[in-house]
Order: C-alpha cells, then structure tokens, then sequence
C-alpha cells in the first residue's frame, strides 16, 4: 500500500495543466452502452476510477482502449447485463450502467453501489427515475434487479433534489425512451451539460441541460461519435486552493473559470489576488490568508468536493472560520486527521468552526476519502516538518500524476510504499 510523504514550508508557484473531469468522463463512458459502435472520448483522465469502469464496461462485453489522452470504447457487442459486487463495491458511479443497460437491453442487474465511506449517498432517486420511465424493480440480496419488457416510456420527473447522478441516470435512459420526458429541478453541475453534448453527439434530443428542466425526445438507435470532456473543476480548485494556503502563485491552465465562480470568490476574501482568462485562473496567496465563511450548495452555489480542501487553508488562516456542508452532513471524516495536524476544529453536527493557527506539524495521517487525501497534503505542505499520509489509493480515484504536478510547482511530495505490517 503507498503513502504520501509530504515535506512542509513549501510554497506552490508556477503553471499546473488541469486534466480532464473525472466526474463529467465516467458517465460519458457509460453513455457508449447507448450508442453500438467505437466512440471516442477525448481528454479522459488516467485514474483508477477510469480504469474500474472500463473493466465494467469490458465485462459487459465493451472493448476499451486507451489512445494517449483518449478513450476509445466499442459496444457494438452486449454480452452481459449484470455489474457485480466486486468491481461495484469501489466505485458509486458504477449504478450509472442502470439507465442505459434498462434502455437497451430491457433489463440489468446491478449491485448497490460503494466508493467514499462518508454519509449515506442513496440511490433512492435513482430508482425512482427508472420506475417513473416504466421499468420494474427489485433490491435482491444486494443487487438492483430490473427489467423493462415493453422497453421504457417518458415521463415528467421531479426529483426531490438536484442529484448529479440521478439526473445523468436519467438523461441516458430517457434518450431512448418512447416520448419525451421531462427532469424537473434537474442538477445544473457542468457534468451535466457535458453529458448532454455527449448525447446529443451520438443522436439525442436533449434540450436545457444546465438549466432545472430538462427535455428528452426519446431517439431511436443511438450511434457512435467522438465527443469532448471538459476539464475538471475540482482538480483546478484544488491546487488554486493550495496557492491561497501556501503563500504562491499558481496558474491553472485548460479549465473553465464559469465553473470556480463560486471558489474564486471565497478565495478573494481571504486576500489572494484572482484573475482569469478564456481558459486559465491565476491565484497569488497573500502571506497568510484571512478566515472566511462558506456554505456548500448545489451548482453554482460552492461545491462539496471542495470542502475538506477549504477546512485545510482554514487551520492556517488569520482568525475563526465558519464552514456549513449542507449537501452531505457528516461529510467531515478529514476533520480527525486535521486535528492531528494540530488543527483546531469544532463539530456541530454540519457546521464546523475552525479557529485558524500560524502553522501545523507535520504527522502520521490517514485518508478517508478522495477530497480528504487532497486536504491533507496541503495541509501537509504548510505543516512543520514531514506528514505521512496513508491510504493514497484513495487519491489516485480522482487526481491525474498529482504528485508530479505538485513537484512542478514546487512541492516536496513523494511516494513510497509502507510495509506489511504482519
């Protein structure tokens, strides 16, 4: 198992390329069961969540290959409508096969989804959709069991909130669907659009994407076509974030700034200087940044995948901060190990007060999730001395070569392998 190590007092400074989005690629990915034939993706990240769904994908008979920064995936050939267990347990975006496997081959069985261990994330909604578009299921012995005979039907869908997942679920099932259906208080992350020029690419009539409604004219016979990912706002905001907290001056490249308006304001109270361009945010930290409040919200609101990264330049920052999650409630499993970082940081059951030091010190820690790895190696990069954090894998779901490009800028971060412990 490899753990970070991570060498403090460092400050980032230079320009850092932003990758494609991992969140916006993997329902891309699944959209091909759509659309028979070899569809190319551009820009998809290499991560380990990439790499679980393409064995997905190529255990339902899909052939994956990756060609530099593209993937190339072919479904011309269906074989299986089950996702199993073993590869689903270690991702949730694995319950995105249901829409598209419902749409063409009538039926699926899917085991319920893992992934990050915080809060409970349901696939409630997810069902929900499907049933309203006709389809019948069952949960069996831990497996979405579901089947639609008389293929699916559009209808008007009201989700209870706006989940990504739920959304984009039902987009791709509904591209195939008889008649048009209706998402009604739809997500409006930049996934979503991104999913919708996918499908819309391969032959679907999906309107308003980005927007709380959205209309799908049911299409008949999807095909393949190259498509686009966009760049992933989560990764820019991430380094963008460590900028603020380290003093430096980073340029994140190739992202989209309408996506981090939300993140570049917070960063502008805490004094950095944020400027932008057609595909590029530049952040220069002040000495030391100013504590701040931040509430996280659906999109455009301020995004929950950048909460633990905020909670990690709050322990630096000059005064008390206040951070509100209101998306995910318990989503706070970094808080311990920020506190062993010598954090100061109180918990009311979703309000977090954090009363900012000078410094940390640098210590054993462990990553509960993929947000929380990315916490705390920048809190490990303004911490006295070395921190080790273990559990990496978790990091390499969702960030490209992060350690490489952390070198780049400047950072003292490198890999090693822990020992058996026996």
């Amino acid at each position: 198992m490899d753990k970070f190590v991570v060498e403090g007092g460092t400050r980032l400074e230079g320009p850092v390329a932003i990758s494609g989005s991992k969140n916006a690629a993997l329902p891309i990915m699944v959209a091909t069961l759509l659309a028979p034939g070899e569809t190319r993706i551009r820009r998809v990240p290499d991560l380990r969540d990439v790499v679980t769904l393409s064995r997905l994908l190529e255990l339902l008979g899909a052939t994956v290959r990756r060609e530099e920064g593209d993937l190339v995936i072919d479904t011309s050939n269906l074989t299986s409508t089950e996702a199993p267990y073993d590869l689903v347990k270690t991702m949730r975006a694995s319950i995105y096969v249901l829409g598209p496997l419902l749409a063409r081959a009538e039926k699926a069985r899917v085991s319920l989804p893992g992934g990050c261990a915080w809060g409970p994330r349901p696939v409630d909604l997810h069902l929900k959709g499907m049933a309203a578009l006709g389809a019948h299921l069952e949960i069996h012995e831990g497996y979405i069991e579901a089947e639609a005979p008389d293929g699916l039907t559009g209808a008007d869908i009201l989700l209870d909130l706006p989940s990504v997942g739920a959304t984009a679920n039902i987009m791709m099932a509904a591209s195939e669907a008889r008649g048009v259906t209706w998402i009604r208080n739809a997500a409006r992350e930049p996934e979503i659009p991104a999913l919708a020029a996918a499908l819309n690419a391969m032959g679907a009539l999906v309107r308003g994407a980005g927007t709380s409604d959205i209309r799908i004219e049911g299409a008949v016979g999807l095909g393949a076509a190259a498509v686009d990912n966009i760049p992933d706002r989560i990764e820019a905001g991430t380094f963008l974030v460590g900028a603020a907290m380290t003093g430096g001056d980073v340029t994140a490249r190739g992202c989209e700034p309408a996506h981090l308006t939300a993140l570049c304001a917070k960063l502008t109270e805490t004094g950095a200087q944020v400027t932008t361009g057609p595909d590029w945010i530049r952040v220069r930290g002040a000495a030391r940044p100013r504590a701040l409040k931040v509430t996280t919200d659906f999109y455009p609101g301020f995004p929950t995948d950048l909460q633990a990264q905020m909670m990690a330049l709050a322990s630096v920052a000059d005064g008390t901060s206040v951070l509100t999650e209101e998306i995910y409630s318990d989503r706070f499993t970094h808080v311990p190990e920020l506190v062993r970082l010598g954090a100061r940081i109180e918990l009311d059951q979703n309000v977090a007060v954090v009363e900012g030091r000078s410094g940390l010190d640098g210590a054993h820690v462990m990553a509960t999730d993929l947000r929380a790895s990315a916490a705390l190696i920048l809190a490990g990069m303004v911490a006295r001395g070395e921190t080790h954090i273990s559990r990496v894998y978790h990091i390499d779901r969702g960030y490209e070569g992060i350690e490489q490009k952390l070198a780049d800028l400047g950072a003292v971060v490198r890999r090693e392998t822990e020992p058996l412990v026996t």
